[in-house]
């Protein structure tokens, strides 16, 4: 897969997005569903991140990428 995220976009999804997601799913750990979308969605977050590539940019040509 062609790499179409930037470094910024990995750091915010990385470092800010995905901790945020775990923290709302210990505050919501009543609710177990909830609690497992928000850590599946924190997974997803670096995942993403980490292999460079979002599934959802691809339909849409989009890429934060440096070219």
């Amino acid at each position: 897969m062609k790499p179409n995220m930037g470094s910024m976009d990995r750091k915010i999804r990385s470092f800010i997005v995905a901790p945020v997601l775990v923290i709302l799913a210990i505050v919501f750990h009543s609710v177990v569903w909830l609690m497992v979308v928000l850590l599946l969605l924190a997974v997803v977050m670096w995942a993403t991140s980490a292999v460079k590539t979002c599934p959802l940019y691809m339909p849409f040509k989009f890429s934060t990428a440096n070219k």
